[in-house]
Order: structure tokens, then C-alpha cells, then sequence
């Protein structure tokens, strides 16, 4: 395969896609066009049109971001036939499992090695790590406040005491997860890296250690 034959390709899945989805959320190209618009990228409804019936042979990357957040999917949903092929060729020759090129694209592809300190993709693996680490703190930090929300509001005095022992479990939790979580973020700002902004429950994660809110 040529790479122009290949770039074309790569188009016309994209357009192909960008018209299944448009079709299927019921907007018309005038209406996706507004939607573009609004988001600060005019891209005329006769470009939208000339890409998907095939007359426009190559996709812009700043349109097919701003069209992807029009039609409110995930950028790579257009990109890759995800649940409708089973392969694509990701580069000129190179044909492997749309899933693969899943992972190959967002750096999730497998590997037995550690990944290089400071190597793109040892980066990425470090911020998901830290999404990991938000997620397992908001969880432990509902669970213990939604115990005890709930042993608050029963009149069963057994009930009422299991609930505050699982709550006062999940506090527990909820503490370790968020020192945890305070620990990653210091790391990355010592390695001169900028953690993401925190969830509103956990902004307390980054002032002064006193987590005795936890359970409120």
C-alpha cells in the first residue's frame, strides 16, 4: 500500500465515521456545523459534506478535534473502527487489531520492560497511575461518608453499630488512600511534574496534612 493510498484511506474511515455518528445523534450537517462554531472552529457545512461523501480526501487535525467534541465522542472513536472491524492498517502496511491500535495510539500498548525514566511513555504511565490513585481515594472517602450517612438515619441499633464499624473501616481506608495519593503527588512535583487538579472532595489532599474530615 502507498502512503497516499493509505492517507486517503485513514480519510475516508474518519468521514465514514463522522457520518454514522452524526446520523446516529440526528444532527444534520448544518447543525454540526453550528456546533463546530461554537466551539470556535468554523468549518463550513460544505466541508463536512465534501468529506463525507468522499470528495475531500484529508482530514485537518484541528477540525477532526473540534468535530469529534461536536458530536460528543472520544477523538479516537472517529479514528479507529472500534466493534466494527476486527483489524486496520494503523501505518501504510502495518495491519493489526483495531484494538491494538487502540493501545498503540494512547501508549497502553503491553510490555514486559519498565519503561525508561522520564520516556514518554514512563510519563504516561505515571499520570494513569495517579488517576488510579484519585479514583481509589474518592471511592474509599463516598463509601465511609455513605455508611455512616446511612447509620445515621436507622433506628435499628445493630444496624446502626455495623454500619459505623464499616464506616470507621472505610475512614481508615480513605486515610491511607489519601496519604497515598498526597505521597504520588509530591513525588511528581519534585520530579518537576505538574499533577493534575484535584476533585473538589480531595483539594485537601494538597494543603497541610490533617485529615481528621475524612469521615464528615
Amino acid at each position: 500500500m502507498t502512503i497516499d493510498r493509505w492517507s486517503k484511506d485513514v480519510a475516508a474511515r474518519v468521514a465514514e465515521r463522522i457520518r454514522a455518528t452524526r446520523d446516529t445523534a440526528g444532527l444534520t450537517v448544518p447543525e454540526l456545523a453550528q456546533r463546530c462554531a461554537d466551539r470556535g472552529l468554523a468549518i463550513p457545512r460544505t466541508t463536512i459534506t465534501n468529506l463525507e461523501t468522499g470528495r475531500r480526501t484529508s482530514v485537518d487535525l484541528a477540525e477532526f478535534l473540534v468535530i469529534a467534541d461536536a458530536l460528543g465522542v472520544p477523538p479516537i472513536s472517529l479514528l479507529f473502527p472500534i466493534g466494527t472491524a476486527a483489524t486496520v492498517d494503523v501505518l501504510p502496511g502495518r495491519e493489526v487489531s483495531t484494538w491494538d491500535a487502540v493501545a498503540w495510539f494512547t501508549g497502553e500498548t503491553a510490555s514486559t520492560e519498565v519503561a525508561p525514566a522520564g520516556s514518554e511513555r514512563e510519563l504516561l504511565d505515571t499520570f494513569r497511575a495517579h488517576d488510579e490513585s484519585v479514583a481509589a481515594a474518592a471511592t474509599s472517602m463516598a463509601l465511609a461518608k455513605d455508611r455512616r450517612r446511612k447509620a445515621g438515619t436507622t433506628l435499628d441499633a445493630i444496624r446502626r453499630a455495623d454500619l459505623l464499624a464499616k464506616a470507621a473501616g472505610y475512614e481508615e481506608l480513605a486515610f491511607d488512600d489519601c496519604r497515598d495519593l498526597k505521597t504520588f503527588r509530591d513525588r511528581m512535583r519534585a520530579r518537576g511534574l505538574t499533577p493534575p487538579a484535584l476533585p473538589a472532595e480531595l483539594a485537601f489532599v494538597d494543603q497541610p496534612e490533617d485529615h481528621s474530615e475524612i469521615g464528615e
